[in-house]
């Protein structure tokens, strides 16, 4: 083997050394993104979640309030428990089948 073609071939050695020591630090950081990335699915579905509870309550407060409320909000407490009610009956029907 010449003298060139062992320069040629250490070059060589050296940047494939270089680009498999690339290879891992871009794999290192690919898994450290997995994990950041599963850990934010994980936070979004824990603040889904507590959104879900939190509109529910305020929708209960609404109805607490417009049961307590005026004639005006009487009337929107009659519409809620009709909605209710058909909700309940579609649970039943379905249960009959």
């Amino acid at each position: 083997m010449t003298e060139r073609e062992t320069l040629l071939l250490r070059e060589f050695k050296e940047k494939l050394d270089q680009m498999i020591g690339l290879h891992q630090k871009m794999k290192a950081g690919y898994q450290l993104l997995k994990e950041e990335n599963k850990r934010l699915d994980e936070q979004i579905n824990l603040l889904t979640i507590s959104n879900q509870d939190v509109t529910k309550k305020l929708e209960d407060l609404k109805f607490a309030k417009s049961l307590a409320g005026t004639n005006e909000d009487s009337h929107e407490a009659k519409i809620k428990i009709n909605r209710l009610v058909r909700e309940i009956d579609k649970c039943i029907s379905l249960l009959n089948k």
